[in-house]
C-alpha cells in the first residue's frame, strides 16, 4: 500500500511540472527586457514632413488674393460706379436783366441722364487717405421754347428750337485721416479741393444766336466718411464732401460770389472673393452760386444766378 501511494505520488508530480514547463514556453512575456535583454527607448513623436511644392501650391490657391496685407505700410484702393441721375431742381439766370430758365420746365431735363464716377485712393499707414475722384455731369437736351428768353441779354423767341447743354466736370482731390486703425471700422475727416470745369451753352437749332458760359474755378471744402463692415462681409457707409461760402477766399475765388456744393451719399455692399466688393449707392449731388464773375464778356453783365439739385442711384465695384 505504502509503495503504490508513493507510485501515484511521483507521477502526480511529474505530470504537473510538465504542465507548468509547457505554459511558460507558450506564455508572451509582458516585459519588453525579458525578450530582448534591453531596456526600451521612450516614444518619440515622429518628425512633422514638409509640405510638398504641389501641395504649397495648393493651400495658396485655396486662400483669396490680398491686394493690401494687413502688415503693409500702405495700401491702395479703387472704385467705379455707374447708374442713373435724376434732376430734382434747376434754375439758372445769366445776366441780372435775364430771366430766370428752368431746366425742368424749359430746358428739357426732365429724362434720367447716365451718372459714372471714378475714384482711386493710397492709405498710409492705416490712418491717412489721399483720394483722388473724376466726376463728369454732361447734360443735353433739345426744346423747341414756350415762352419767350431773355438770356445774357440776348433774346430766344417763342417757338425756336434750342439746344442745351450743361456740362459741370470736376476733378477732387482729398485728404482725410482715420480715427479707427481696425480695417472693419472706419470714421475720416479732412479737406478737399475740387476743380469745376463748366460749360453752358444755349444754341438756336438755325444757328442764329449762341451763348456760351464757362470756366474753370477751384473749391475749397469739407470732407467725412464712415463705413462698418459686419462679420459676413456685408458693410455699410456714408461720404460727404461740401461747404457753403459766401466770402472772397473761402469760395475759392477773391470776389464776393456765393456758393454751395454737397456731394453726400449712402452705400450698401457685400465682399466677394478677394479684394472684390459690390456695392449700391444713392447720393445727392448739388450746390450753386450767385454772384457777378470777373472779367465778364459783353453783351452779359457777368451775373450768374444758378442752383443745381440732383438725385443719383447707382452700381459700384471696388477692390481694396
Amino acid at each position: 500500500m505504502t509503495t503504490l501511494s508513493l507510485r501515484i505520488g511521483l507521477l502526480v508530480g511529474l505530470v504537473s511540472t510538465r504542465s507548468i514547463t509547457a505554459h511558460a514556453q507558450s506564455a508572451p512575456s509582458q516585459d519588453p527586457r525579458v525578450a530582448t535583454g534591453t531596456t526600451p527607448s521612450l516614444d518619440v513623436a515622429p518628425a512633422v514632413q514638409p509640405l510638398s511644392p504641389v501641395a504649397t501650391e495648393a493651400r495658396q490657391a485655396e486662400a483669396p488674393f490680398q491686394l493690401n496685407p494687413a502688415t503693409r505700410f500702405w495700401a491702395v484702393r479703387a472704385s467705379v460706379e455707374l447708374g442713373t441721375l435724376a434732376v430734382l431742381f434747376h434754375t439758372i439766370q445769366l445776366s441780372q436783366t435775364g430771366s430766370t430758365i428752368d431746366y425742368l420746365r424749359d430746358g428739357g431735363q426732365g429724362n434720367l441722364a447716365l451718372f459714372a464716377r471714378l475714384s482711386a485712393e493710397l492709405e498710409l499707414a492705416h490712418r491717412h487717405n489721399f483720394v483722388f475722384l473724376y466726376q463728369p455731369i454732361d447734360l443735353r437736351t433739345q426744346v423747341r421754347l414756350n415762352r419767350d428768353l431773355l438770356i445774357n441779354n440776348v433774346n430766344f423767341a417763342r417757338g425756336t428750337g434750342l439746344d442745351l447743354r450743361y456740362g459741370f466736370d470736376f476733378y477732387r482731390f482729398s485728404y482725410t485721416y482715420d480715427f479707427f486703425a481696425d480695417p472693419n471700422q472706419e470714421l475720416s475727416v479732412g479737406l478737399t479741393l475740387q476743380i469745376r470745369n463748366a460749360v453752358i451753352t444755349f444754341t438756336s437749332t438755325d444757328g442764329a444766336n449762341r451763348i456760351l458760359n464757362s470756366n474753370v474755378g477751384l473749391v475749397p471744402a469739407l470732407k467725412a466718411r464712415g463705413r462698418y463692415t459686419f462679420r459676413s462681409g456685408a458693410f455699410l457707409g456714408f461720404e460727404v464732401d461740401g461747404i457753403y461760402a459766401n466770402m472772397p477766399g473761402l469760395n475759392g475765388s477773391d470776389i464776393p460770389v456765393e456758393g454751395l456744393i454737397v456731394d453726400g451719399s449712402l452705400r450698401a455692399g457685400i465682399k466677394l472673393w478677394g479684394p472684390t466688393e459690390l456695392f449700391v449707392n444713392l447720393r445727392y449731388l448739388g450746390g450753386g452760386s450767385r454772384g457777378v464773375g470777373r472779367d465778364p464778356m459783353p453783351p452779359s453783365d457777368g451775373y450768374v444766378n444758378n442752383w443745381f439739385h440732383t438725385m443719383a442711384v447707382s452700381l459700384g465695384a471696388s477692390v481694396r
